[in-house]
C-alpha cells in the first residue's frame, strides 16, 4: 500500500528467522506531505505503523491484521527530507496463533519509533 510510494525498500541489513532489519528510503514528494505539514513535512504515525505491518507481512509471506498495540512510543519526528533513509528492525514470535512483534524504526543513534504489539493472520 505504501510500498513503493510513500517508500522504498533500499536494502535488507540483516534477516534471520525470527528477525529483519530493512533500510528503506523515503519519498519527501509524496502526496501526504503536503498536508502533513506543508513546509515542514512529518511522516505520520499511522504510516510508521503501516510500514512495521507491509514489511512484517513481506517477511513472513501473509497478510496480518494489529490485534494490540501495548507499546508505541513516538521519539522524534521523521522529516522526509533531513532524513530520507530509516531502518526498520522487526523481531517477531509466533505463539497460539498469535505473532509477538518488537519494532523501532531509527536511522544511526536517531530513534524515530519503538513497538511492541500482537499481530494476527488475515482471514
Amino acid at each position: 500500500m505504501l510500498a513503493g510510494k510513500l517508500y522504498t525498500l533500499e536494502q535488507t541489513l540483516q534477516e534471520a528467522a525470527d528477525s529483519a532489519t530493512y533500510r528503506i528510503v523515503l519519498n519527501a514528494q509524496h502526496p501526504v506531505f503536503e498536508g502533513h505539514f506543508p513546509g515542514r513535512p512529518v511522516v505520520p504515525g499511522v504510516t510508521m505503523m503501516q510500514t512495521i505491518q507491509e514489511l512484517l507481512e513481506s517477511k513472513l509471506q501473509q497478510k496480518v491484521v494489529l490485534k494490540k498495540a501495548s507499546q508505541m512510543k513516538f521519539l522524534n519526528m521523521i522529516d522526509p527530507n533531513a532524513n530520507p533513509q530509516v531502518d526498520v528492525t522487526i523481531q517477531h514470535k509466533e505463539q497460539e496463533g498469535e505473532i509477538k512483534v518488537t519494532a523501532s524504526l531509527k536511522f544511526e543513534v536517531l530513534t524515530f519509533m519503538k513497538f511492541q504489539g500482537t499481530f494476527v493472520a488475515a482471514s
